[in-house]
């Protein structure tokens, strides 16, 4: 079975959001989040909604609950096609908020740029 790579955004400074919301969660939250990101691993792309829905464009969003709190990780696929897990928040509303999908687009925004500086680098090289 191929595992699909998934990998935390990193901000400039190093600190990697999700993880630290992860680390952040109870040991039974934290599982859940965890089983649902090795499910994301285990199918990629063909991971079905309930467990992945789209939020807009190339973003999209892993989703699960403990109780009555709805977890939520937003991320995409890179360029490389590997998942980049960008923004994650417990949601208590029936959508997400602007606010957290302006986060998670401003996150992809700044990992593809650095992708793309990389290549640039990477051709000038040569």
């Amino acid at each position: 079975m191929v595992m699909w790579p998934v990998e935390f955004y990193e901000e400039p400074d190093g600190a990697a959001p999700v993880q630290e919301f992860l680390d952040g969660l109870s040991p039974e939250r934290r599982a859940k989040a965890l089983a649902i990101l090795a499910e994301l691993r285990r199918q990629g792309p063909a991971l079905p909604f309930p467990y992945s829905s789209q939020v807009e464009g190339k973003l999209r969003e892993l989703r699960t609950q403990y109780g009555k709190e709805k977890i939520r990780i937003l991320y995409f696929a890179d360029p490389k096609r590997i998942f980049i897990l960008l923004h994650a928040l417990v949601k208590n509303t029936a959508k997400l908020e602007k606010s957290d999908i302006a986060i998670a687009n401003r996150n992809m925004e700044r990992h593809t740029a650095r992708l793309a500086e990389k290549d640039r680098t990477r051709g000038r090289r040569r």
